[in-house]
């Protein structure tokens, strides 16, 4: 039983007479008490659902940006209105003052019948015509200033109110990675060195397992090796290569740290092409393509919610930011349930000639369990 459960069992006057050294017989089994397999299905499932929170964090923190862009501009656009309504108010007031002047008590029409020259005062009637236009027109103006300044005051305010709303839901998801990558790390620190140990061997040996299934079956077709990239996507494989070794951190997309689509996003934004932050919307927006054509640079979306991706470097093999805790790297496309791959550039042509990129030294070294060696990862950042 964990410290934290029997502190909460103590809390009970019912169940004082529990809180001895020793744990209760009925209690449930702790992490030294569970076999591996469990431990590692239990150890998946809470990265998955900690990868699944994180991009739903993504997608809200690029629905925020475009909220506060829409503010501002509404903003800047209520500025000027507001100017323009307090030019055409001087003006309505400069008409106003001059017509109260000018005012003679007499109509145009007696004016013309008393005038000494006719035609002169005709002349001037269709130039008082022409003022009357323009202090008309000075109204309207007034009138729509008015209105359109209203009219953008309301809309500024809900803009406003729509990115305070995207705030407080985007904090809600921060603090739910933040306590799902917590569970995680209490998980591995009570596991002994034998325990992460043995967590990673069945974790690469079922990665190896389901790789060369997934190999077997010709997924990915007859030669996967030898196809090329556009142009676009190898420059999108040489930055995601450059960045091997790169820590992992949720909501990251550079230059120090990346999560799984903060990579590829900004893989292909260095190769010219801007595609959407999250996986799920890559998945869903970017052009989709069958395995068996695969090509360098293409996406490769993992589980049935697409809450994972990585780039396809040929051959079988991925560059992946994988999960907390560890570092982007090279893996075994198969090292993830696929769910299927998307295209960023798919009008363009593949490269005459190609020359796959240099892997650093340890590129594929490391484990997908998010901790290095014998030491379970540190405190999460929360963000």
């Amino acid at each position: 039983m964990s410290a934290r459960l029997l502190r909460w069992i103590c809390t009970g006057a019912a169940l004082g007479a529990l809180c001895t050294t020793a744990p209760p017989a009925h209690a449930a089994p702790g992490p030294q008490d569970r076999s591996v397999a469990a431990l590692l299905t239990d150890l998946q499932r809470r990265y998955r659902l900690a990868e699944e929170a994180t991009e739903t964090y993504n997608a809200t923190e690029e629905q925020l940006k475009e909220q506060r862009a829409k503010a501002a501009d509404l903003n800047r656009k209520l500025s000027q209105a507001r100017a323009s309504l307090s030019d055409s108010r001087g003006d309505a007031g400069r008409f106003a003052r001059q017509q109260y002047q000018d005012a003679t008590g007499l109509s145009p029409y007696v004016r013309l019948l008393l005038a000494r020259d006719p035609q002169r005062a005709l002349d001037q009637s269709h130039v008082i015509q022409r003022v009357a236009a323009g202090r008309a027109a000075a109204i309207e103006r007034l009138t729509g200033g008015e209105k359109r300044a209203e009219e953008l005051a309301g809309a500024a305010q809900r803009a406003l109110d729509a990115q305070s709303a995207l705030a407080a839901r985007q904090k809600e998801q921060r603090d739910k990675v933040g306590g799902q990558l917590k569970e995680v790390h209490e998980l591995l620190s009570a596991l002994t060195p034998d325990q992460l140990a043995a967590l990673r061997e069945a974790e690469d040996a079922g990665t190896a397992r389901a790789q060369e299934a997934f190999v077997a079956s010709g997924a990915l077709g007859g030669s996967p090796a030898t196809r090329a990239p556009s142009r676009r996507g190898d420059k999108a494989l040489d930055f995601a290569v450059r960045q091997i070794g790169r820590p992992y951190k949720w909501g990251a997309e550079g230059p120090d740290a990346y999560d799984c689509s903060g990579l590829t996003s900004k893989a292909w934004r260095h190769a010219g092409r801007d595609i959407p932050r999250t996986s799920q919307e890559q998945w869903a927006q970017l052009h989709r393509v069958p395995l068996s054509k695969l090509r360098p640079g293409d996406l490769v979306v993992y589980f049935p919610k697409a809450t994972h991706v990585a780039l396809y470097l040929g051959d079988g093999m991925v560059v992946q930011a994988p999960r907390p805790g560890a570092r982007v790297k090279v893996s075994p496309v198969a090292a993830n349930p696929v769910l299927g791959a998307v295209r960023p550039d798919p009008e363009s042509r593949p490269l005459r000639r190609y020359t796959p990129p240099k892997l650093p030294e340890g590129a594929t070294s490391g484990s997908d369990l998010g901790h290095g060696g014998d030491q379970a990862p540190g405190a999460t950042d929360s963000r």
